[in-house]
């Protein structure tokens, strides 16, 4: 075996987000970029000799490039083990799931999610630990402190492994094994949900819209819903993952999966239509003329997870964002079940769910999952509405408005002001964090605010804190806005703006959400004065 210590010298811009290391593709291809990096994630971790590493992404542009590289140096560094998805695919569900199948000691993600890819767009890096989660806080900041005193890589001299055949191959002391990427994830799949009645429906004429938006969920979709569930061919739209996504942005929202939403809402729509992002682990829920807020799907699918065969017994808890409206805490306030409210980023939820506290997770950014991995999971949250569809015989439509006449409704939008310049953004957070100890008692109009404070989370598992995750406004009678700034993003700031409004149950249910929080809106622009701040006259995306 013939390990190579390359010299290197380091970056001062490698510090992970909450998902990892996210750049331009001509960022990571500087000599040096992805591998400091990538030494960096082994220098952090200890024990690993010996074991398995998992490795995949979402076929975004440089995935392939990148993944030769970590092969070689995970075997320079003492994996003896490398499983690898066939063609370089993993959906980040799956591997979490791959990770946990096959006792990997951890795994390396190639995703920047739901941002775009193409050779001058986005590409990412992330390492999830043994549970199948995200790094946590702690080893992050590890891999960011040896990433700016980085001298040296370990590699291996070898050709590229072949990523499109299946089987095995050496390379130095490690055997790297290529395997079907959607297998094992459908076979666990099978598990938790009522095929046999998803089959039933789908065969009674039920109609099924799925885009996965030329992004990695599509062998998956098609493999599950079409050749599994029956569905007819052409029931995935855009299911071959490419390196640009079809020069489309993979953000299962309105604006970006706006075709299939205007076909939800025509007269000869379909009865269930739904997408998925980049990664695969995002999910947009539409039924036949009603659009389901990923707030309200968490709330939903938490009322409702028992007619699942795999959640038959019963859910520990629910826990959501902190972003996240406040709909499923009515579910949990009604079952009886602990609600846990966390910081954005999934890798919070891992505690939850390792100490059994919680079954069902998700944040407002379209991610809904559950205790079966350690990622939040596009196709999953699809697989559970399909399986309350099929056990309760209504629509969509049915369903959310039985749901509203029984817990309420949170009307609730998410405002988002991209692209912001960094230091403007920073002046509009910390001009409301010193205004803050004023505002309890103050009216804005017919709202007068109940409370104010700048959210922080004790993590009840590891005792661990995390300060300054968002700002929130808390008025009276239930309703809030949420202002934070996005970590997802690789060029300037994202402001996002969170408004809700609650309405009990016998309330007015009806109404257009835009309506409903015209007065919250005209709020959050009185207190963050966003158009001073940012010279932004509305937001760029409204979902």
């Amino acid at each position: 075996m013939n390990i190579r210590e390359v010299a290197t010298k380091s970056f001062d811009d490698q510090k992970p987000g909450t998902s990892g290391l996210r750049k331009k593709v001509p960022v990571f291809q500087q000599p040096g970029y992805a591998e400091n990096f990538i030494q960096s994630i082994f220098d952090a971790l200890d024990g690993f000799a010996g074991t398995t590493l998992v490795i995949g992404g979402d076929g975004r542009f440089y995935n392939r490039e990148v993944i030769q590289t970590a092969i070689r140096m995970a075997a320079a560094n003492g994996f003896t083990t490398i499983i690898v998805g066939r063609g370089g695919i993993l959906s980040t569900p799956a591997a979490s799931h791959m990770i946990r199948h096959y006792g990997a000691f951890g795994g390396i993600i190639l995703s920047a999610s739901h941002n775009p890819g193409g050779p001058t767009e986005d590409f990412g890096i992330k390492y999830n630990i043994s549970n199948g989660g995200p790094a946590p806080e702690k080893i992050t900041d590890a891999i960011y402190a040896r990433s700016k005193t980085i001298d040296r890589y370990l590699t291996i001299e070898t050709p590229d492994i072949d990523l499109d055949q299946d089987g095995e191959t050496q390379v130095g002391d490690a055997v790297v094994r290529i395997i079907d990427p959607v297998a094992d994830y459908a076979a666990l799949m099978e598990t938790l949900f009522d095929f046999e009645a998803i089959r039933a429906l789908i065969g009674g004429g039920f109609r099924i819209a799925f885009d996965a938006m030329s992004a990695v969920t599509g062998p998956y979709a098609t493999e599950i819903l079409e050749r599994r569930l029956g569905a007819p061919a052409g029931t995935v739209r855009n299911g071959t993952p490419l390196p640009d996504f079809g020069g489309h942005h993979p953000d299962p929202n309105l604006v970006h999966a706006k075709d299939l939403y205007d076909e939800m809402m025509s007269a000869d729509a379909p009865d269930f239509g739904a997408a998925s992002d980049g990664d695969g682990d995002r999910n947009l829920i539409i039924g036949k003329g009603i659009f389901v807020t990923p707030s309200d799907s968490l709330a939903m699918l938490a009322a409702n997870a028992h007619f699942a065969p795999g959640y038959a017994k019963g859910l520990a808890g629910i826990a959501r964002s902190m972003p996240t409206s406040c709909a499923a805490d009515r579910v949990a306030e009604q079952l009886g079940l602990p609600l846990f409210e966390t910081p954005t980023g999934w890798k919070f939820f891992g505690n939850l769910l390792d100490a059994g506290k919680a079954t069902i997770c998700g944040e407002e950014s379209a991610g809904t999952g559950s205790d079966h991995v350690r990622e939040k999971d596009g196709l999953w949250a699809v697989l559970l509405w399909l399986n309350i569809l099929a056990a309760r015989g209504e629509s969509v439509h049915a369903i959310a408005e039985a749901h509203w006449r029984r817990f309420g409704r949170n009307y609730y939008a998410r405002h988002d002001y991209e692209g912001v310049d960094s230091a403007r953004a920073d002046a509009l957070m910390a001009d409301l964090r010193n205004h803050l100890p004023t505002l309890r008692g103050t009216a804005i109009g017919a709202l007068r605010i109940e409370a104010a404070d700048d959210f922080a989370y004790h993590d009840p598992i590891d005792g661990s804190e995390s300060r300054n995750q968002g700002i929130r406004i808390l008025f009276e009678g239930g309703s809030r806005i949420v202002f934070r700034l996005s970590g997802t993003g690789t060029s300037g700031a994202t402001i996002r703006v969170y408004i809700e409004r609650y309405e009990p149950a016998d309330g007015d249910l009806g109404r257009e959400t835009g309506d409903a929080i015209a007065d919250l809106i005209v709020a959050a622009e009185e207190l963050a004065g966003i158009a001073r701040h940012t010279g932004r006259a509305k937001p760029d995306v409204i979902t």
